[in-house]
């Protein structure tokens, strides 16, 4: 059986929640409104800063260009090492590591301390740079 108290009780905490809601819907827009006054993307979470690289737009092979420096290369196993930013289509952060080339024709003029613009996909169970292109 609901009392007078009770009722007005549960009516001041759904007042108290929705206050709450309503204030905490209006700091995000707030924050977003005040991003795009300052020509800065709205942000979802890390800070452009966190991640060293996330160029969107797609080679012409399709896949999203990713970026990076060489580390290391193996010309005669036809390997290189990259650190590299995220690699959007394999889900992978940044990180160094391996890749195969799927052509060691690729590496062209290309040296260790280099920065370069690739795209990288799973071939055959390996991690295969597809596309490298040396940055200006």
């Amino acid at each position: 059986m609901n009392t007078p108290h009770t009722l007005k009780t549960a009516q001041h905490g759904l007042r108290a929640s929705t206050l709450l809601a309503l204030l905490l819907a209006s700091g995000m827009a707030l924050a977003q409104t005040h991003n795009h006054a300052h020509g800065a993307p709205a942000t979802t979470g890390t800070p452009a800063a966190a991640t060293p690289t996330a160029p969107t737009e797609t080679a012409s092979n399709g896949l999203p260009w990713a970026e990076a420096e060489i580390r290391r290369i193996d010309a005669a196993a036809g390997k290189l090492s990259l650190k590299h930013g995220d690699i959007k289509n394999l889900d992978m952060p940044p990180m160094t590591m391996v890749f195969q080339l799927q052509d060691k024709a690729l590496l062209g003029k290309l040296k260790v301390g280099d920065r370069v613009r690739f795209t990288a996909d799973k071939v055959n169970g390996s991690y295969t740079v597809v596309d490298i292109q040396p940055l200006p």
